[in-house]
């Protein structure tokens, strides 16, 4: 095999690196084009070759190097595959997915996330969290690829990710579906004495700046997660996180 062989596919192939992104790659169904893994493997990696077989994903041996090379200094495990370009759903698609789990709407909406790490993050904790999708404009904002791919550990396979123009216009749209949406900062309720058990999306802003203006004035009400140390404010994927489990909180509690 070329150790440049990356050259040689679509442009809209994606590098998928280390396992767990590469197990839920293959869990998820995605088309993928092969997947390389260390010659001296040991049975974790085995495990993986297995689960493809099972699939019919072509499996190729090769020497540490070739990874380390393609991984380009990241920490590959001994795994890469070659995956199909992420494909974003619709907000439809992500109501949709509520109402085929005859659930209310639970959706993260990312205001300015740049940081793929937080990016990836904050999508496993959405997948983990049972939300049905996550919404990120398409500018100004990191994308998912394959650093957010292994951020999330694959939850990005799982997770649908909607990238829409015009984030305030987007969250008019949800509104009108009958979704109420709460915007994550500071200056709120706490967010231990808001009633998120409805139809509902969380707009998270961006790690500096928080939640811009425009998309702000658009919410419905302001939800605060109460601080009590020196640092006056969380990091965005951490702020997410808080947010998205008392919403999974509230909601478990009111099915018992």
């Amino acid at each position: 095999m070329k150790e440049n062989n990356a050259a040689y596919r679509n442009e809209k192939t994606e590098l998928i690196i280390g396992r767990n992104a590469v197990k839920e790659i293959i869990r998820s169904g995605r088309r993928t084009e092969e997947i390389l893994l260390n010659r001296s493997g040991d049975a974790e990696t085995e495990k993986i070759a297995g689960a493809a077989a099972e699939k019919d994903i072509p499996v190729k041996y090769v020497e540490k190097r070739v990874l380390d090379r393609l991984a380009r200094g990241g920490v590959h495990q001994g795994v890469i595959a070659y995956a199909e370009g992420y494909r974003y759903s619709s907000v439809a698609d992500i109501i949709g997915y509520a109402q085929t789990m005859k659930e209310e709407p639970f959706v993260i909406i990312l205001d300015g996330i740049e940081d793929p790490h937080n990016l990836g993050a904050i999508i496993r904790t959405a997948e983990c969290a049972g939300a049905h999708g996550v919404i990120i404009p398409k500018r100004r904002s990191a994308e998912i690829n394959e650093t957010v791919m292994k951020t999330s550990a694959g939850a990005a396979s799982h997770v649908l990710c909607a990238r829409v123009t015009n984030l305030p216009r987007t969250i008019e749209e949800l509104k009108k579906a009958g979704i109420w949406v709460a915007a994550a900062d500071m200056g709120g309720r706490n967010i231990y004495e808001s009633d998120l058990t409805g139809p509902v999306a969380v707009v998270i802003g961006n790690e500096g700046k928080g939640i811009s203006r425009l998309a702000g004035e658009k919410c419905d009400f302001t939800v605060s997660v109460p601080l009590r140390g020196r640092i006056s404010s969380l990091n965005a994927s951490n702020a997410a996180a808080v947010v998205m489990y008392e919403i999974r909180r509230q909601r478990d509690g009111k099915q018992v």
